[in-house]
């Protein structure tokens, strides 16, 4: 796991605050915990975004600061490592630089002839929110 949050000990983390997120990860599931916060975004990048919604000039700014700060050219793993997962605090990919982040390494790999393939993690849809079949009384379906 490596977590690419500038603030990792943030109020709002819970568990996923450090300390606390490197011993579960070990403790339950043997999983090893790195810290790169040179792969956050800059605080001007992430306040321009909250003042503006502007998702395509976030992102290309967050680019223009990883290809400034050399990512991923000089980024390598432990060996043996096969899976990696990046943590940040956004619960879905699209507008969250860890995709942003998995997709210049996974193209820098892949570039390079090595396999990469990206998996989303992501909270599964509550069953509430799909509207589910029902049967009525004279036997006919709704919704």
């Amino acid at each position: 796991m490596i977590d690419v949050r500038e603030n990792r000990i943030g109020q709002l983390s819970g568990y996923a605050k450090y300390p606390d997120i490197a011993y579960f990860l070990d403790r339950l599931g043997h999983i090893a915990y790195r810290y790169e916060p040179g792969l956050a975004p800059s605080p001007e990048i992430r306040t321009r975004y909250r003042e503006t919604k502007d998702w395509p000039g976030y992102e290309a700014a967050f680019l223009a600061l990883m290809r400034e700060r050399g990512f991923p050219g000089g980024f390598s793993l432990e060996a043996g490592d096969g899976a990696v997962a990046f943590l940040c605090s956004e619960p879905d990919p699209e507008r969250c630089h860890r995709r942003l982040i998995a997709e210049l390494l996974s193209n820098h790999w892949r570039a390079q002839g090595d396999a990469a393939e990206i998996e989303h993690l992501v909270k599964p849809e509550s069953p509430r929110a799909t509207p589910k079949r029902r049967r009525k009384h004279d036997g006919t379906d709704s919704q």
